[in-house]
């Protein structure tokens, strides 16, 4: 591998781990048959622990991890993917 910016060979190889905090939805399909009436029968017969649920459950989250190769040239310093 040959850095493009100082054709030089002295290259290392880094693999960085992102992780990402995503809020997971519900499908179409669960709105369009479920959701629609299940949040207005929530709200009308359960308002009290949905919202006891709301502030201490909080949104369903899940981490979702990206792992990236980036090349790092040891002479001039320029890095790039």
């Amino acid at each position: 591998m040959k850095c493009p910016n100082c054709n030089n060979e002295n290259v290392n190889i880094q693999v960085i781990n992102e992780q990402k905090l995503v809020t997971r939805h519900h499908g179409i399909i669960w709105w369009l048959f479920i959701g629609w009436w299940w949040i207005f029968v929530k709200w009308i017969f359960f308002t009290v622990p949905a919202l006891l649920a709301a502030i201490f459950i909080g949104k369903r989250k899940k981490i979702v991890n990206v792992q990236k190769k980036i090349y790092v040239c040891q002479s001039c310093g320029r890095t790039w993917e």
